[in-house]
């Protein structure tokens, strides 16, 4: 069983055994952050689906109205025109195979990554140190595209990615401890949001479970679904 410190019990002694409104919920899981860092303020979803089918599969991204509040390190593949293309959208790495070879060679100095179609044979190669670490490329992320600048300004303003993990949670960031309440809620809101609209067809019954949120070192505290729109089976 975990141990934890005094500064986690005292925080969590801001919790009640109960369910909170979404908006609540923000504010309590803030003001019990008690860490000396800027903690990130997180959502857990659980949700009625086997993500072992792939037609159960949870996933997306998602525009955050106030962004993270992290400064986003993205790598782009990419040749030709599209290099200066990525550069002046403020991507901090731009090239191809030369990319690549550092890349498999241990280099993982990058928090999101984005290529243009043509350079997936390159990127292709990179499963293995890219795919466990969900930086690897994906149509259905917007990360493959030729409109390079578009993708990376909109993962440096606060573009963020979530996935439904093989227990099926998604666990995803929506802000900064250092947020006021209010941006925190609509980040929040916005992430939910869009879990609820990544609903696969196939799932059946009850979608989501259940709703907490917390920052890195503080108490979870449970949402009361009803205080955001769910709709179910």
């Amino acid at each position: 069983m975990a141990r934890h410190g005094k500064n986690f019990k005292q925080a969590a002694e801001q919790v009640e055994s109960r369910l909170y409104g979404l908006s609540e919920a923000v504010e309590i899981a803030k003001e019990a952050a008690f860490a000396k860092f800027d903690e990130t303020m997180e959502v857990a979803m659980r949700l009625g689906v086997d993500p072992r089918h792939a037609d159960q599969m949870v996933r997306g991204t998602v525009a955050l109205p106030h962004g993270t509040g992290k400064s986003v390190r993205v790598l782009v593949f990419a040749a030709g025109e599209k290099v200066k293309e990525a550069e002046e959208a403020g991507a901090d790495h731009v090239g191809s195979e030369d990319m690549a070879k550092r890349v498999k060679e241990g280099w993982l100095d990058f928090d999101a990554v984005v290529a243009t179609p043509d350079m997936m044979k390159v990127v292709g190669g990179l499963g293995r140190v890219l795919g466990p670490r969900g930086l690897m490329p994906n149509p259905k992320t917007g990360t493959v595209t030729f409109d390079v600048g578009q993708a990376v300004e909109q993962i440096k303003a606060g573009k963020i990615e979530f996935r439904v993990d093989k227990s099926g949670i998604v666990h995803a960031p929506f802000g900064r401890a250092s947020f006021p309440v209010e941006q925190l809620q609509e980040n929040a809101e916005a992430l939910i949001g869009a879990v609820l609209k990544a609903r696969p067809a196939s799932a059946k019954g009850k979608y989501v479970k259940s709703v907490s949120v917390s920052s890195t070192m503080g108490p979870s505290v449970r949402v009361d679904e009803g205080s955001f729109a769910v709709a179910e089976a």
